[in-house]
């Protein structure tokens, strides 16, 4: 689920926070032709089974609140889990293939997207 930008252009990373409601919240807080920054709200969400994320650009993303586990494709069956807590944040390369394996029922996540370099 989406949700548009505030209006105002400024707003709170813990105001108004959804309440559970079958998906995660994707909100983008602002956007460029270079970079787009979203907050994201996770009640529980993980990716659905054989999903991997692999996105074209480098993406920094940060958890705020709760807890996750992202899984990164690795040489293995079992690929790489990084367990974040709440302050933890990572940079996820372009291409670089990802799922999430689990969210606490209250994560709270700031994600910047940048766009793809096309010169890779």
């Amino acid at each position: 689920m989406s949700a548009d930008a505030p209006a105002a252009g400024r707003g709170s990373l813990f105001a108004a926070l959804p309440p559970p409601a079958g998906g995660e919240i994707f909100q983008t807080l602002f956007a460029n032709p270079r970079c787009r920054v979203e907050r994201i709200v996770s009640h529980g969400q993980a990716s659905a089974p054989g999903e991997w994320y692999d996105q074209a650009g480098d993406e920094w993303v940060a958890l705020l609140a709760g807890a996750a586990v992202l899984r990164f494709e690795g040489g293995d069956d079992d690929g790489d889990d990084v367990k974040l807590k709440a302050g933890d944040w990572l940079v996820i390369p372009a291409h670089r293939r990802h799922r999430v394996e689990s969210t606490s029922a209250d994560a709270l996540w700031l994600a910047v997207h940048c766009a793809a370099d096309p010169a890779k």
